[in-house]
């Protein structure tokens, strides 16, 4: 299920409409929805927390990062450890592991995610399965509000044919292929090889 960054009567409110005016719902629903996904695509991740634990599969090879202190598995975001299960192996038998810590440290008391796994005596070869709630912890503020600013510029876009808008003050003039103010606030949250 997907999860739009803002609500409806945030967009309603930025775009300077009426609380209770619910006629344009369908075309702001959309609009927030295609620009909540478009910035978990250019970031590469997602932004809300998993209501329940799930497995996800992990090949070892090229994940590992060597540390002082043992082998980092670099995992997919993860933003609530209580169910935290690490386990080894192959597809059909499966060893869980004692003795796993989550980098970074205090990843979650800051508001970020879990991205590695710290294991002393390394992870060997082969897979790794991870139960666990994938996700952030909180939805940044940040997202929130490109999220919000990239709506209300699709939902302005049907009054701007061919990507041209005009007004008697400035003239006519294009609409930049990027919102500067979006990308700033969502470049720090980009993964490396994303964007």
């Amino acid at each position: 299920m997907a999860h739009e960054y803002g609500t409806l009567a945030a967009l309603r409110e930025k775009l300077g409409l009426e609380p209770t005016d619910t006629s344009r719902d369908t075309l702001l629903t959309s609009a927030l929805a295609a620009a909540s996904r478009s910035i978990d695509r250019a970031t590469g991740r997602r932004f809300w927390l998993d209501d329940t634990a799930n497995a996800r599969v992990f090949r070892t090879a090229g994940r590992i990062v060597r540390e002082p202190d043992g082998d980092v598995l670099l995992v997919d975001d993860i933003g609530n450890v209580d169910d935290l299960v690490v386990e080894t192996g192959s597809g059909t038998s499966w060893t869980e592991l004692a003795g796993v810590e989550s980098l970074p440290d205090n990843a979650l008391a800051d508001g970020r995610p879990i991205t590695g796994l710290l294991r002393a005596g390394g992870w060997g070869t082969g897979r790794a399965r991870v139960t666990v709630r994938w996700g952030w912890p909180a939805e940044p503020q940040d997202i929130t509000e490109a999220s919000l600013i990239q709506a209300s510029r699709l939902y302005k876009r049907k009054d701007s044919p061919e990507g041209i808008i005009g007004s008697a003050e400035w003239g006519v003039r294009n609409l930049s292929r990027r919102d500067p103010d979006v990308w700033a606030l969502i470049e720090p949250f980009i993964l490396p090889g994303f964007g």
